[in-house]
């Protein structure tokens, strides 16, 4: 059997995840997209299919310095101030099928101290 690359493992385990996670009105599923030059993470409620709440790198000021880890801890503030918005105290995680260490755990922590429960 052929080994997989790298992005062939992570689309499996995106699939696997995807499977046993669904969002809901009341809990919805916070997505965590991933990219050379930044992270996104959405809040998506599965039945209706449409995204509740969002935050970008882009959102993330202009004169901020600091490593990829910093700018994902920002979007998880901003993502958890979004919701606050929206009146969504609580979700489910789903990690995109990338494991959980660097980026998607500083998001992770950062939407957690912002008051997002998961």
């Amino acid at each position: 059997m052929a080994t997989l690359t790298v992005r062939e493992a992570r689309k499996r385990r995106h699939k696997r995840v995807r499977g046993k996670v669904s969002g809901t009105a009341d809990r919805p599923r916070l997505v965590v997209t991933r990219s050379n030059r930044g992270i996104v993470a959405q809040l998506v409620d599965d039945m209706q299919g449409r995204t509740l709440a969002s935050a970008s790198w882009l959102q993330v000021k202009k004169t901020f310095k600091g490593d990829k880890k910093g700018q994902a801890a920002e979007v998880g503030k901003l993502l958890a101030e979004s919701a606050k918005q929206a009146k969504i105290d609580s979700a489910v995680f789903d990690r995109g099928g990338y494991l959980y260490h660097g980026r998607v755990k500083a998001l992770a922590d950062a939407a957690r101290e912002g008051g997002l429960r998961f």
